[in-house]
């Protein structure tokens, strides 16, 4: 709106203010009719909520997913076996047949600490990922670019296997760390962005009351939508961790190593051909400039007299309840606003809301430290135990296997029945219960591991070599494998959602990548624990694990409990405009600008 004064600034804000409460979008993006109505106070407690039908333009974005989570776990799963095992006597490929697969023979602490650096990478990358499509080339082009860098990454990684190269250890092993790291930046890149493109074909974005054949008034949710939509995205993505795994595991055991590196490159090799196809059909944004910069001017500009040598009086003065308002535009007077305050009220709301995300993502690194042991010590509890001719690896997959069930379960009873019954099982709850769940998984896996100590010839070191595994069938670990699938739906699941919901619609993919960046996070916290990835330490190693996931869970309740009650708040918000010519302090455009204010 530049070159227009502020009267006209005024006026056309009033406009956009009342198309956006009286005209809003079917999920198709039609006009509503007269039918369609908005849920009163008296709706919004009374009536059923429900979500949208899930549009058909995510269905293939999310196969794309598959195909690149098959690339990515069918790699990965193999990788603890890969770095940690020695090659077979004879093998020239790490097939181990009737025995046990290998290659590398660098122990089980080196293989743990690639396999972090891996994750630390990994998702690390989203934050450069994020930052490249909203500010300069959107999410598709970041999408296709990311595609063609993992791809490249990939090629690499099957040259580290192929049987000339295993036979040099040294050479295999720089090879193979080159391939992390460039395949760090496809990946990365790519997750920050397919996850906010795959809930954008949703264009649903207020409440609106409905009446169903059997005559009940209900609340079309926009938000639960968004939770369908990423429940099936999720359900897709362990899709194609399963079959990746199941088939690399075997490809490992039987072929070798490089047959199971080729094989998810060549399925990788899928994705940019759909992502041509839909490159007219899709919902796409496109980028908005240096958004991310006004975020942090701001904060910045709101932080200005509020620090202080003690913590907690900084503390206290940040949630005085007016952080946020003392920043709109409204609330300065023309002649002191800076150059960069171009942007609306609202869009001061909104990176409020995005904020307000990004501190509960902060709790989400010690979630992961518990997920995180299902990347590398669980595969190697396996082979302690008996396993009846299984691959060790292949115990992963109960974790995608667990889901794969567990996520229509949720999707199509567990959670209609909650709503139904008047149950209002908010985000904040979701995650807290996963926190809670992930450590009764780490419980589950301590006992086992104690068991193992307690029965194995050589006692505290019963993954030594020469010691025969223990008798206990490796079916025992299903339990933990289970509490971890429980977990992820409450805890990862409704992490994505949150991402996309509370992040102004041209930050999406920057605070999806903070929350992408939570794992990293974890990952650098988990190198801490290496030293107790080993016997004889490993009952301490996931009771660790167990205890952590367990203070965090009550920890973030505790600070995080007051957002249930502003669930709805923030997500009504109405959109901001960064670019929007800045108002009069004097006048007062919008009046959700003059409510009072949370803590911030």
């Amino acid at each position: 709106m530049s070159g227009l004064n502020t009267e006209d600034a005024v006026l056309n804000a009033h406009h956009d203010l009342a198309l956006a409460e009286t005209v809003p979008e079917k999920h198709d993006g039609s006009e509503l009719s007269d039918e369609d109505e908005f849920p009163t106070e008296e709706d919004m407690k009374t009536l059923r909520r429900i979500p949208d039908k899930v549009p058909w333009k995510a269905f293939p974005i999310a196969f794309v997913e598959l195909c690149e989570r098959f690339s990515y776990y069918g790699t990965t799963v193999v990788f603890t076996n890969f770095l940690q095992q020695p090659l077979p006597p004879g093998s020239r490929t790490g097939a181990g047949h009737d025995g046990q697969s290998g290659a590398l023979d660098l122990g089980q602490r080196a293989s743990t600490g690639l396999g972090t650096f891996n994750s630390f990478w990994i998702y690390l990358m989203p934050l450069f990922g994020a930052y490249v499509a909203d500010t300069y080339w959107g999410r598709y082009k970041t999408i296709c670019v990311a595609l063609g860098i993992a791809i490249f990454g990939h090629g690499l990684l099957v040259i580290s296997a192929l049987p000339a190269v295993i036979e040099k250890p040294n050479g295999a092993v720089g090879c193979f760390s080159i391939a992390l790291i460039i395949m760090g930046i496809g990946t990365g890149a790519f997750k920050s962005n397919i996850s906010p493109l795959v809930a954008e074909q949703s264009t649903t974005t207020k409440m609106r009351v409905q009446t169903i054949a059997s005559g009940e008034r209900i609340i079309i949710d926009p938000t639960l939508t968004s939770s369908r939509i990423y429940m099936w995205f999720y359900l897709m993505i362990n899709v194609g961790a399963l079959v990746g795994q199941i088939g690399m595991v075997y490809a490992e055991k039987y072929v070798g190593f490089w047959l199971s590196f080729t094989l998810p490159t060549a399925i990788l090799l899928i994705c940019p051909a759909v992502m041509f196809w839909g490159r007219d059909k899709y919902v796409m944004s496109p980028p908005s400039g240096s958004v991310l910069s006004k975020a942090v001017k701001i904060w910045a500009l709101g932080m200005k007299g509020r620090w202080s040598i003690s913590p907690v009086t900084t503390y206290r003065n940040m949630n005085d309840g007016t952080f946020w308002q003392k920043v709109k535009p409204s609330q300065i007077a023309a002649a002191e606003r800076p150059a960069w305050m171009t942007f609306d009220d609202q869009w001061v709301d909104e990176v409020r809301r995005g904020f307000k995300a990004c501190t509960v993502f902060l709790w989400y690194p010690l979630y992961w430290l518990t997920y995180n042991q299902i990347n590398n010590n669980l595969t190697s509890q396996a082979a302690v135990m008996n396993t009846h001719g299984l691959p060790n690896d292949i115990m992963s997959n109960l974790d995608p296997f667990a889901l794969i069930i567990l996520i229509p379960l949720c999707d199509m009873v567990i959670y209609p029945a909650l709503r139904k019954a008047g149950i209002n099982f908010t985000p904040i709850k979701k995650i807290t219960l996963g926190f809670f769940t992930g450590s009764m998984a780490m419980i589950w896996a301590a006992v086992i591991q104690s068991y193992l100590y307690k029965h194995s010839e050589c006692g505290d070191e019963a993954a030594g070599k020469g010691c025969e595994p223990v008798n206990l069938n490796v079916w025992a670990q299903t339990g933990a494998y289970v509490l971890i699938a429980i977990s992820e739906i409450l805890a990862s699941i409704t992490g994505l959602e949150y991402a996309f919901t509370k992040a102004p619609k041209n930050m999406r993919s920057l605070v999806m990548s903070c929350f992408l960046f939570m794992s990293a996070i974890s990952s650098a916290i988990g190198e801490a624990f290496v030293t107790l990835s080993e016997d004889p330490l490993l009952v301490w190693n996931y009771g660790s694990m167990a205890v952590i996931a367990f203070i965090a869970a009550i920890g973030f309740w505790l600070q995080f409990r007051h957002l249930d009650l502003e669930e709805d708040e923030l997500n009504s918000l109405p959109q901001g405009n960064h670019v929007a010519a800045a108002r009069d302090a004097e006048e007062e455009a919008v009046p959700h600008a003059a409510l009072p204010e949370k803590s911030g």
